[in-house]
C-alpha cells in the first residue's frame, strides 16, 4: 500500500472545504452567549459588545488568550509563572510576560521547565528538532500536545515538534494541565498531562516588532512581526511574522538553520461570533546529535560527537547525519453564537510534517540482505568482499487532518456539550542510499544503490489512521456558582493499519482497531472569592506508537529483523484522581495532592541498527505502573519591583509486575518506574520597575532510572538561567529594548534525560525461571552547555 502525493492532498481538503462553508455559514449567526475571550476587540464589535464571561483556561476553539503587548508594564504575579486558575484539576502557565524575558531561541518545553512536576530540557542554546518534556514521570509521547485546537504530534511516533509550529514571540501562554487532559482536546495519546500553546491574535490596532539576537556558538535569530489593526471597519484583524535563526552545534560539529512563519486572519461577524484562520510553516534542518550510553558518557563527556574529518566507512561522519524539521500547519477557527443558548465551534485543521532524514550506513557489497531476501551483488558491483559506506536519505512525509465540532447548550444552571473529533493520516517511510566517495560526499545524480532494480532499504512503510471520538459533556453550578459539577465520556474509535513492503516481513500487513472511553468528573468548590477547593477523578490513554509496534525492520546483515512487533498491542490507559487547594491574593499558593495507575505502560528501548548511526526502538510492553505524590506552586505580588516564584513535587512510583524478557522474566514488580524522579523543583525571581528588568530561574532535578530493574541511572543536577534588560529611551513612537539572556550559568554538564529505556543494563542477569539474560545500554540526551545570548528589540505602536 502506498500513499501518493494526492492522497495527502485529500487529507487536507477538510481544513478548505469546511472552512469556506463555515465563513459562508457565519454570516447568518445571531448573538446570544458572548464569545470568552481577553483579547482586543476591533473597534466595529466593540460598538455593539455586550459584557463577555469568563472563560475557562481550556476552553478549546473558544478562548482567546491576552493579546499582551512587548512593551506594556504590569504588575505580574511570580514574574508570568503563575496566574489565576478555575478549573477542577491542576493547571499551570506561563504568559507572555514571562516568555519576553526568556532567550527567544529555546523551545516552549523549557519555557515551561519551572512549573511543577515538569521537566523541559534543551540540548542546545539553539534547537530545531524534536524536544523531550515529562510531565510526572511520563514522557513527551505520552503527553498531548495541542496548538490552537490542533494536535501537535506526530500522529505515529508523538514526537513533540512545538519549536516548529510557532514563534516564542507568537506566544500569549504556554498552559499544562498536569493530570488530564481536556475531555474535547484532539489528544490520541494524552494518558497523562496535556500541554496547551496559545497564540498572540492579531491586536486591535497597527503594531510593528523587530528583534535580532546574538550570541555564543554563532548562534544568532531575527524576528519581525506586523499587526495591521483593524482594517476600516470591516472587523478584520490580521498578523503576520517571520523569522530566520541559525547557529552551530555547541558540542560537536555542525550547524543549523530555521525559517519560519505564523500569520493570522480574524473575522468578527458578530460581537459574539467570528473566524480566524491560522496559519504557520517552518524549513529547518540541523546536524544530528549522538545519544551516547552511560559508558561513553563516563569516557568521553561532550566530546561524545559526531567526527569532524571523514575516513573511510565512517558513518558518524557529521555531513551524513542531518535532520529535517519541516512542517506546514493551518486551521479555521469558528465560534457561532445560534441563539436561545446555543453555540457552536468548528475548527477543520491540517498539519503536514515532512523530512529527510540523513545517517551513515555501511551496506554489504554482496551476501546482504534486503527484508529477509538474500541478494548475491548490489546492482553495478562485482561481486567482492567489503562494504559500501552510503548516506541513507529516509524522504519521510506524514499529513494529519481533521475536523473538531463542540456544540454547546446554557440554560440557566446548566451547560450541556456535544463533541465529535474525526481525524485522517497517513504516513510513508522508506530509505535511500546514496554511496560516498573517499572525502565523504556524494550526488544523487549517480542513483541510490539498488538490488534487482529496487531501492535496498531497511523498511519501507506505509501506514494510515482514521480516529472517530464522540464525547458527551454536562455541568452544572450550583450554590450560586459556589459548586461546579462537569461530568462527561469520551468514546475513541481508532483504525490503524501499516505495511512493510519489503520481502518476507512477517507481518508483511498489521491492522488494529481500538475502541477506547474516557470518561471524566471535575468537582470544585469555592469557598470564598479567593480559596478554592477541587477534586476531580480522570481517564486518558495513548494508541501504542511508531509503526514499529506493529511491522518490524530490518538491517542489511541478517534475515532476523532488529525489532519486532508488540506482542500485546493493547493501549496504554491511565486512570487517575486527583484533590487540590487554591488560594489567590497578594501570595498565590497552590497544592494538589494526586495518584494515577497505569496499565500497558509502552517504553521504547532505542539502539543504533549495527553498521548505520541510525536509530530505531524497540517497543516493550512493561505493564502496570502506580504514583501518587504531592505538587505545590507559590508565587508574589511585585514587592519594590520584586516578584518570587517556587514550585515543587514529591513523587513515588511503583512498577506493577514482573517483566517478560528474553524468554524469561526479570523481577521488576516493586522498582521505581524510570524516568520519574522523586523530587523536582524550581525557584524563581523577577524584577521589573518598567524600565529595567531581571529574571531568574534555579532548577533541580532529582536521579531517575532509566532501567526497568533500576540497575543504572543519571544523577540528580542543578541548572540555572538568567536574564536582564533595559527599556531604552523612547523616540517617537518606537519604543527599543536590550536584554543579555545567560544559560546553564554554571556550565553544568550533565544528561538531562533517558531517550532510550532497557529492561536491564546488566552483561548478564538471571531471569525467574533461571535462564541467563543479556541486558543493553540505555541512550542519554546530554543538557545544553553555557550560552549568552544579547538580544535587541524595537516596538512600533
Amino acid at each position: 500500500m502506498s500513499f501518493s502525493r494526492s492522497a495527502r492532498k485529500r487529507a487536507l481538503l477538510p481544513l478548505g472545504t469546511f472552512g469556506f462553508v463555515a465563513l459562508a455559514a457565519a454570516g447568518t449567526c445571531h448573538p446570544a452567549v458572548a464569545k470568552a475571550h481577553h483579547k482586543p476587540v476591533p473597534a466595529a464589535a466593540r460598538r455593539k459588545a455586550a459584557p463577555k464571561t469568563q472563560a475557562k483556561p481550556h476552553d478549546l476553539m473558544a478562548t482567546h488568550d491576552e493579546n499582551v503587548s512587548v512593551s506594556a508594564h504590569r504588575a505580574v504575579q511570580g514574574g508570568g509563572l503563575m496566574t489565576r486558575q478555575t478549573e477542577a484539576k491542576s493547571v499551570s502557565m506561563v504568559t507572555q510576560d514571562y516568555i519576553a524575558k526568556q532567550s527567544p531561541l529555546v523551545n516552549p518545553g523549557v519555557l515551561v521547565s519551572s512549573l511543577p512536576g515538569v521537566q523541559g530540557t534543551n540540548e542546545g542554546p539553539l534547537s530545531t528538532t524534536s524536544e523531550t518534556v515529562h510531565i510526572r514521570g511520563l514522557d513527551q509521547t505520552q503527553i498531548g500536545m495541542v496548538y490552537e485546537g490542533m494536535p501537535l504530534a506526530d500522529p505515529f511516533t508523538y514526537s513533540a515538534y512545538t519549536s516548529a509550529m510557532v514563534d516564542n514571540e507568537d506566544l500569549a501562554n504556554v498552559a499544562v494541565s498536569q493530570g488530564s487532559s481536556d475531555l474535547t482536546a484532539p489528544t490520541y495519546n494524552a494518558d497523562g498531562a496535556q500541554m496547551t500553546m496559545s497564540l498572540r491574535h492579531p491586536g486591535a490596532r497597527f503594531a510593528a516588532y523587530a528583534e535580532g539576537s546574538g550570541g555564543t556558538h554563532s548562534s544568532n535569530k531575527e524576528f519581525v512581526r506586523i499587526d495591521t489593526g483593524e482594517i476600516g471597519h470591516s472587523g478584520v484583524t490580521s498578523f503576520v511574522s517571520g523569522s530566520y535563526s541559525s547557529g552551530n552545534l555547541w558540542r560537536g560539529p555542525g550547524s543549523l538553520y530555521r525559517w519560519h512563519l505564523d500569520a493570522a486572519v480574524e473575522k468578527h461577524w458578530t460581537p459574539k461570533s467570528s473566524s480566524e484562520l491560522i496559519f504557520g510553516y517552518n524549513y529547518a534542518n540541523q546536524t544530528e546529535w549522538l545519544y551516547p550510553n552511560l559508558a561513553q558518557w563516563r569516557q568521553y563527556g561532550t566530546s561524545y560527537n559526531t567526527h569532524g574529518q571523514y575516513t573511510p566507512g565512517d558513518t558518524l561522519y557529521y555531513k551524513l547525519n542531518t535532520k529535517a524539521t519541516n512542517a506546514v500547519v493551518g486551521t479555521l477557527k469558528n465560534h457561532f453564537d445560534l441563539g436561545d443558548g446555543f453555540a457552536l465551534d468548528a475548527q477543520p485543521y491540517a498539519v503536514e510534517t515532512y523530512g529527510p532524514n540523513n545517517y551513515g550506513a555501511n551496506i554489504p557489497i554482496t551476501n546482504g540482505y534486503r527484508g529477509t531476501e538474500q541478494y548475491a551483488v548490489l546492482d553495478g558491483y562485482t561481486p567482492a568482499k567489503g562494504s559500501v559506506t552510503a548516506i541513507s536519505i529516509h524522504p519521510w512525509v506524514q499529513t494529519s487532518s481533521g475536523l473538531n465540532l463542540i456544540g454547546s447548550w446554557h440554560r440557566g444552571i446548566n451547560t450541556l456539550k456535544f463533541s465529535y473529533w474525526y481525524s485522517y493520516a497517513v504516513h510513508t517511510e522508506f530509505q535511500n542510499h546514496y554511496a560516498v566517495n573517499a572525502q565523504g560526499q556524494y550526488t544523487q545524480n549517480n542513483g541510490y544503490l539498488t538490488v534487482g532494480g529496487k531501492a535496498i532499504t531497511q523498511y519501507d512503510i506505509n501506514g494510515f489512521q482514521q480516529l472517530n471520538a464522540l464525547g458527551l459533556e454536562d455541568q452544572i453550578k450550583l450554590f450560586h456558582d459556589r459548586l461546579t459539577i462537569d461530568a462527561g465520556l469520551r468514546a475513541n474509535m481508532i483504525s490503524r493499519s501499516f505495511t512493510e513492503d519489503l520481502p518476507g516481513a512477517q507481518p508483511y500487513k498489521s491492522v488494529k482497531n481500538m475502541f477506547i472511553p474516557a470518561p471524566q468528573v471535575l468537582i470544585s468548590y469555592q469557598l470564598t472569592s479567593d480559596n478554592q477547593i477541587y477534586i476531580n477523578g480522570t481517564t486518558g490513554y495513548r494508541a501504542p506508537s511508531s509503526f514499529q509496534a506493529q511491522v518490524p525492520v530490518y538491517t542489511f546483515t541478517t534475515p532476523v529483523p532488529v525489532t519486532q512487533p508488540l506482542a500485546n498491542f493493547t493501549p496504554e490507559y491511565m486512570i487517575g484522581e486527583e484533590i487540590g487547594f487554591r488560594h489567590y491574593g497578594p501570595v498565590m499558593a497552590t497544592i494538589s495532592g494526586f495518584n494515577y495507575n497505569l496499565t500497558h505502560h509502552q517504553i521504547s528501548s532505542v539502539s543504533y541498527i549495527p553498521g548505520t548511526s541510525i536509530l530505531t526502538s524497540q517497543p516493550i510492553d512493561a505493564g502496570g505502573e502506580s504514583a501518587m505524590g504531592i505538587q505545590a506552586e507559590l508565587s508574589t505580588r511585585p514587592w519594590h519591583h520584586l516578584s518570587a516564584y517556587a514550585s515543587g513535587q514529591y513523587m513515588h512510583t511503583k512498577i506493577g509486575n514482573n517483566i517478560a524478557y528474553m524468554g524469561d522474566v526479570l523481577p521488576t514488580k516493586g522498582k521505581q518506574e524510570v524516568a520519574s524522579p522523586k523530587f523536582l523543583g524550581a525557584l524563581g525571581l523577577t524584577y521589573d520597575d518598567g524600565t529595567t528588568f531581571g529574571n531568574f530561574n534555579l532548577r533541580y532535578s532529582d536521579s531517575q532510572y532509566s532501567t526497568l530493574m533500576n540497575d543504572q541511572s543519571i544523577p540528580a543536577y542543578f541548572t540555572a538561567d538568567a536574564s536582564i534588560g533595559r527599556w531604552l529611551p523612547r523616540f517617537g513612537r518606537v519604543r527599543p529594548k536590550a536584554m543579555v539572556s545567560l544559560m546553564n550559568i554554571g556550565d553544568v554538564h550533565y544528561l538531562s534525560s533517558i531517550t532510550g529505556f532497557t529492561p536491564t543494563a546488566a552483561a548478564s542477569i538471571k531471569g525467574m525461571g533461571g535462564k541467563t539474560l543479556v541486558g543493553s545500554q540505555p541512550a542519554y540526551a546530554v543538557g545544553t552547555g553555557f550560552a549568552a545570548i544579547a538580544t535587541v528589540s524595537a516596538s512600533f505602536e
